[in-house]
């Protein structure tokens, strides 16, 4: 980076880092004096209020993408990319609705203490499987941020950076478990906000918007000069399915993400659940309107001072460097680590819930609490080390994008959560065959296994966009076929949903032990949506412009 675009006083940012991890710190240790059973390390005792959850689950959403990768891409791809990201945040009121609130009445940990309660041990070994390696992939974006960002900062090697970011982070998060992730979350996103919004307000102002004081309003009479100077940048530029898209990738593989759904479960109760949805939509809703005035004023930027931004990543950093004090610069970019941390706390209790929780109640059913506890704390302290390890060279597999990670959940997990949830039809054989099998294809498919076999070009196969309007709609499909035939196939019986199976159903929906066989039982529905999935299959193979 250029040194007129650095901070004039390393010290300064160095004390806003140092004060931010001393409130981490202190709050892990209040948190791990909480901490007594597996409801407090992996759930937070069940008591997490609407308004701390709201602001928790935004934290746990806004990741350093928030701050860095985000603002490049509205700096390569201008307004569409600002729709993709809307679509996105749709996600959290998704999975509340669709199966939060459900899995909260049974006290669920993660995702995957559903799929063994629904399906068994065998399919939830391979959804388990899914989801581990999503969260390594999550986790460790973020620990190459946090090193870029350290890097940026205080002008260390990258190494170095990533080092002391990463142990620091992984320290008092493993400190104060779903307590501490809660609350430190929560205390994260205050910061994020301020550090996005009302620096941003500042430059806004200082480039000549009326609108400066909100930013929803902030670039409203700039549009006629923007337009001036590029007038392609809210035009349409792609393929109707580049939009489309969006839908199976952006939206329905987060549905399925662990830390999230974990926030959900936190809640104290389920009206505090559903509560908290409105509140993470109002601060999300709040953060998100500064990154996308962030990625409009880096090309007003650009194209009005005829400076180059080489990094677009970096554009926050610098606007912040131009326009304000060093003070306000060193403090954006603490809310940037923020946002990192926030997002492998829930990536790293992700990990403890799987192995400890819902592994390990596998491999040893009958093991103390308490041991399991352990486990738990093993496997977030052994997650946030093997990320760190693995951000020093990263694999080109688990970097290529994290929005293809997405994707992959999408293909893999959505389907098992969504129609074990809500159709009690579901086949245990049938859910693992299609998680498998499009799994397998989703990344046969991408441009990062074997270059040769894509579907779609450029950017849609690049983040994972074009793979998933072919292997979701299938995984549907495949996954409501099969299990229609299969459970009329008396040779397979032992994969057909029990009564026990189809009762657990009943009770998450709130009917207590009023038990029903027609209650989301029939197959007209779902063969309507394998129709339809089978269409979109066939229409995200065409040739993709």
């Amino acid at each position: 980076m250029p040194a007129e675009y650095a901070l004039s006083n390393i010290w300064m940012g160095v004390g806003v880092v140092v004060a931010l991890f001393a409130v981490f710190y202190y709050v892990g240790w209040w948190a791990s004096r909480k901490t007594s059973s597996e409801e407090d390390f992996y759930a937070a005792g069940f008591s997490i209020g609407p308004v701390t959850n709201g602001l928790g689950m935004a934290a746990t959403w806004a990741s350093l993408a928030t701050f860095l990768g985000v603002i490049a891409l509205i700096q390569k791809l201008q307004v569409p990319f600002v729709y993709l990201w809307i679509q996105w945040s749709i996600s959290i009121p998704l999975l509340t609705l669709l199966y939060g609130t459900s899995l909260r009445r049974m006290k669920a940990f993660t995702p995957a203490t559903f799929i063994r309660a629904r399906y068994g041990k065998p399919s939830t070994v391979v959804i388990v499987c899914w989801m581990m390696l999503i969260m390594v992939m999550y986790a460790l974006g973020q620990m190459i941020g946090l090193g870029q960002a350290f890097e940026l900062l205080f002008g260390v090697p990258y190494n170095t950076g990533l080092v002391v970011a990463g142990l620091a982070t992984v320290g008092f998060i493993t400190m104060g478990g779903m307590y501490g992730a809660s609350y430190n979350a929560a205390f994260q996103m205050v910061v994020m906000t301020l550090a996005m919004v009302v620096p941003m307000g500042a430059i806004m102002k200082a480039m000549g918007s009326s609108g400066w004081w909100f930013p929803p309003l902030a670039y409203g009479d700039m549009v006629p000069s923007m337009l001036e100077k590029i007038p392609t940048f809210f035009d349409m530029k792609y393929d109707i399915r580049w939009y489309f898209a969006l839908i199976p990738a952006f939206t329905l593989g987060p549905v399925a993400l662990p830390h999230l759904a974990m926030r959900v479960f936190t809640s104290s109760s389920v009206k505090s659940a559903r509560w908290a949805v409105v509140w993470f939509v109002l601060f999300l809703g709040l953060l998100f309107s500064g990154t996308y005035v962030a990625g409009f004023a880096g090309n007003f930027f650009a194209a009005t001072t005829g400076r180059v931004i080489a990094k677009p990543d970096q554009t926050l950093l610098i606007l912040n460097v131009f326009y304000n004090p060093t003070l306000v610069a060193a403090f954006v970019m603490g809310g940037a680590l923020a946002a990192g941390l926030s997002t492998i706390g829930g990536n790293l209790m992700a990990i403890a819930g799987l192995v400890g929780n819902d592994l390990m109640g596998i491999i040893a059913p009958n093991m103390d609490k308490q041991k399991k506890i352990r486990w738990g704390y093993l496997a977030l302290g052994l997650g946030g080390v093997a990320a760190i390890l693995l951000a020093f060279q990263p694999p080109k597999f688990l970097v290529t994008s994290i929005l293809w990670a997405f994707g992959l959940l999408a293909t893999t997990a959505t389907p098992a959560i969504l129609l074990g949830v809500w159709w009690k039809e579901a086949n245990k054989l049938a859910m693992m065959i299609s998680s498998v099998v499009c799994g397998v294809l989703y990344m046969v498919i991408s441009p990062y296994v074997l270059p040769s076999i894509c579907v779609g070009k450029g950017l849609v196969a690049a983040l994972g966009m074009s793979g998933g309007m072919v292997t979701v709609p299938l995984s549907f499909a495949m996954f409501i076929l099969l299990s229609i035939v299969f459970n009329r196939m008396s040779a397979l019986s032992d994969y057909a949903p029990t009564l026990a199976d189809k009762m657990v159903i009943d009770r998450i929906h709130g009917w207590g032990e009023e038990y029903e066989e027609s209650r989301y039982n029939g197959i007209t529905v779902p063969i309507i949506i394998s129709i339809v999935c089978i269409a979109v299959f066939f229409w995200g193979l065409q040739p993709w412009a």
